[in-house]
């Protein structure tokens, strides 16, 4: 795994596509997990390792995603995270091109946790979460569009199901774009910025992360 930054309070990496961030019911190895062992390997140290999860990328999404190597750090981080001064931004390959080059989408989403799908909803229902994002069109190539994304809110899935909700959903998205993804094809969503207040000098930083060189990022990059 690729770090990005690290010092005593944080510890910024790229997450790897196709790791759960923490554990769930796949058994599978969680970054978490797989970061806590590897500090307790390279400082030596004894016992269990505390690293605080702040925030969350699905599991098939890659990029910048921070954790706090304190319990200080990861309570500010959580301020911050819920006062909306966390900056986020991703990049996408869409299947269908927006009508608007450049809009903020504003959705009400329910979660059915039994299925793990997160829907759409009126505003009026009470199980919906307010969910915020606003996007640019980069380029377009066919009915293919590369759009740059930055989140007002975290909700389950948003980005997924925001963009599935205009029409134009995410490339190689099974759950929320199946009737134009084949089966196999990988989410093209990655994490390439995440920007902040360091946690205890106040300090903003700033870190990025590209998309790999491969399909379908090669058509546009």
């Amino acid at each position: 795994m690729k770090i990005i930054y690290e010092d005593n309070h944080l510890l910024v990496v790229e997450k790897p596509i196709n790791v759960p961030v923490q554990e769930d019911s796949s058994g599978d190895k969680d970054l978490l997990t797989l970061l806590k062992e590897d500090i307790k390997v390279r400082y030596d140290k004894p016992g269990n390792v505390y690293l605080g999860l702040v925030h969350r990328l699905d599991r098939p999404v890659g990029g910048a995603m921070v954790f706090a190597k304190t319990s200080k750090a990861a309570s500010r981080l959580a301020d911050t995270l819920r006062k909306q001064e966390m900056q986020r931004e991703y990049v996408a390959v869409l299947r269908g091109v927006p009508t608007k080059k450049s809009a903020q989408l504003v959705n009400y989403l329910w979660k059915d946790g039994a299925k793990n799908k997160v829907h759409v909803v009126p505003a009026k229902d009470k199980r919906g979460k307010k969910a915020i994002l606003t996007y640019e069109t980069q380029k377009v190539n066919g009915n293919s569009a590369l759009v740059k994304v930055q989140l007002q809110t975290g909700r389950s899935h948003q980005i997924r199901v925001q963009f599935a909700a205009i029409g134009c959903p995410l490339y190689g998205d099974q759950k929320y774009g199946q009737h134009v993804n084949r089966v196999g094809e990988q989410i093209a969503l990655w994490s390439t910025m995440i920007a902040f207040p360091h946690p205890t000098t106040k300090e903003w930083l700033t870190f990025t992360s590209s998309p790999p060189k491969e399909q379908p990022w090669q058509q546009f990059f």
